[in-house]
């Protein structure tokens, strides 16, 4: 068995495309009429239809999961959300932990939690 794919629901694809292609690099793989798959395995799920599908309401910012990436250039990144067109919501701003690595969370448009730190080796 393999895990293909991550699912977040977003409640606007278009500005969820955006912020993950301006602020992530990742690119659209297909676009299903309201399922969109981007590269590093990335799947966005337009609110309504998860909400139809589940037959339950949706809790944005319930802070159970959260989408981790890496970067070496941590500041330069944390300049570029700062700088970025969209409005970020921090979690925490830049951190190290005690076994050396810096990273900082905060949450997507949609209230997805993401962490991103530099490489752990």
């Amino acid at each position: 068995m393999k895990l293909k794919n991550v699912l977040i629901v977003v409640n606007d694809i278009e500005q969820s495309i955006k912020f993950y292609r301006e602020i992530f690099g990742l690119q659209v793989v297909l676009d299903q009429d309201g399922n969109v798959i981007m590269t590093e395995g990335l799947v966005l799920q337009d609110a309504k239809i998860w909400r139809k599908f589940l037959g339950k309401d949706l809790q944005p910012r319930n802070n159970m999961t959260e989408l981790y990436f890496e970067e070496r250039d941590i500041e330069g990144f944390v300049e570029r959300l700062d700088n970025s067109r969209f409005e970020i919501e921090y979690v925490n701003k830049l951190m190290t932990h005690s076994w050396g690595q810096t990273v900082v969370r905060f949450y997507d448009p949609d209230g997805n939690l993401i962490e991103v730190g530099t490489p752990v080796n």
